[in-house]
């Protein structure tokens, strides 16, 4: 039987006793600023460049659901009735140029009408987009400062940098509280399917994140800006330890475009899958690493550089990539036109490629039509499918048709289409393109009615409309 003894006294009598034993290899602090660590100069320095960014948008609230059925609309001639609505969100943002250029999450201000920036020494400003990007869900703000002002900045860090272990400060506003400091540690780095977006690659961390720290700064200790804080894993809509932030790297891309004329982000020109341990037994690889690629576009970056399908991409630059996220995000961190270092199987053998990124090609040419008449797609606003446009959707740029870019307001939006919605075919004619879109649609008229087929989202889904 054991007998548990106090850790106190034995602690006691190990430094009574051998006080040089305890203590072999380390040195006693000597002053108050050894004893106490603290955060207080990084904070200084960084926290003035932390703003709160309000948003206020005017949205349509349907009055009566009633009016929002088609049959409804059609048979008493009506339209559906909408009262305004004032909506306002809080968020934050960080200082990125002393002459008021300041990042922040897409969907902090998306819809607003009004911005308004509060500074960390109370003054606020009306902010104007400079650029608004939902694929990396940053927006970048600009504010008139007076002149001959600068404002307090935070300098970008290098994000791949960074390692598990590493501290770090989230510093934003939650629940509008006021500013407010927390500290962690980075906790997993590259996480995917966090969230939506088309580069979805994010910095995970312990430090307290909250609603209203959307679009703050997570700094390293030495006061460098790691990452934008953006979404948070929770059940109940509070911290419960698992915060999540954009990369740096990526955030400087955007800020870069923002400033010079648009965001161009580079593809690959690939679709692919994770390398899971049946996959990897399968393609003979030891472990289940890397990404498989399932189809390679013709004529794309990786099909120049002779990548085909069945390699599997192992890493970029020498980081590693195991989801098509991963990726797309070590893609997104270059511009159009700059060489990549791919390391990939091939037939067995591993070696590196070199792959010059560019745009996706807008081929076919968009043809956006606005459809009229008196069908189910009257008011929506659709185009001819190409990799530009699907990247720009965040759809699968390897899918070929007709998009619905836009429901509208009219009856396409009451039949219930929604902004990505791929149009496969109608009444048994497969759609190709918007051309033949307007003919099937004319079709329907005479024979009367519609039987559409499409694709939301990877699921098909059909729709029939009688005229």
């Amino acid at each position: 039987m054991k007998t548990r003894v106090p850790l106190i006294p034995i602690l006691l009598t190990l430094a009574l006793v051998s006080p040089g034993a305890a203590l072999a290899g380390r040195v006693l602090p000597k002053s108050t600023g050894q004893i106490q660590l603290s955060f207080a100069s990084v904070v200084k320095r960084v926290a003035p460049a932390v703003v709160n960014v309000y948003a206020r948008s005017v949205v349509r609230q349907q009055v009566n659901p009633l009016f929002a059925d088609p049959l409804f609309q059609q048979f008493f001639g009506l339209s559906p009735q909408f009262r305004r609505r004032v909506q306002q969100s809080l968020g934050s943002g960080v200082i990125v140029r002393s002459d008021g250029v300041i990042l922040t999450n897409d969907h902090v201000i998306a819809g607003a009408q009004d911005i308004v920036v509060a500074l960390a020494d109370r003054r606020e400003f009306k902010a104007k987009v400079l650029l608004a990007d939902k694929r990396t869900d940053l927006a970048v703000l600009k504010i008139d400062v007076p002149k001959g002002q600068h404002l307090p900045t935070i300098a970008f860090g290098n994000s791949d940098r960074l390692e598990v272990g590493d501290i770090v400060l989230a510093i934003g506003d939650p629940f509008g509280v006021g500013q407010t400091v927390t500290q962690g540690i980075i906790s997993a780095l590259a996480r995917t399917n966090v969230a939506d977006g088309s580069y979805r690659f994010f910095i995970q961390t312990d430090a307290a994140i909250n609603p209203g720290n959307s679009g703050g700064a997570l700094v390293t200790t030495d006061g460098k800006l790691a990452g934008i804080n953006t979404a948070i894993y929770s059940r109940s809509g509070g911290n419960i330890g698992i915060g999540f932030a954009i990369p740096a790297n990526l955030a400087r891309r955007v800020v870069d475009g923002a400033l010079g004329g648009g965001v161009q982000l580079p593809w690959f020109g690939v679709a692919g899958q994770s390398v899971t341990p049946n996959l990897a037994s399968a393609l003979g690889l030891k472990f289940p690493e890397g990404v498989v690629l399932n189809q390679v576009y013709p004529g794309g970056p990786a099909a120049s550089a002779g990548l085909k399908h069945g390699d599997v991409v192992l890493a970029i630059d020498g980081s590693s990539v195991n989801s098509m996220d991963a990726l797309n995000y070590r893609v997104a961190t270059h511009r159009p036109g700059e060489m990549a270092k791919v390391r990939v199987v091939q037939s067995g053998h591993v070696h590196v490629v070199e792959v010059r990124l560019s745009l996706p090609p807008a081929s076919p040419p968009p043809d956006e039509t606005l459809i009229g008449g008196r069908n189910p797609l009257t008011g929506a606003r659709v185009e001819n499918l190409s990799p530009a446009v699907a990247t720009q959707l965040q759809l699968d740029p390897m899918l070929h048709g007709v998009v619905v870019a836009s429901p509208g307001q009219g009856l396409a939006a009451s039949q219930g289409f929604e902004s990505g919605d791929i149009i496969q075919s109608m009444n048994g004619e497969l759609i190709g393109n918007v051309n033949q879109l307007n003919q099937a649609l004319l079709a329907g008229e005479r024979q009367g009615g519609w039987q559409i087929v499409v694709n939301r989202n990877g699921q098909q889904l059909s729709l029939a409309v009688r005229r």
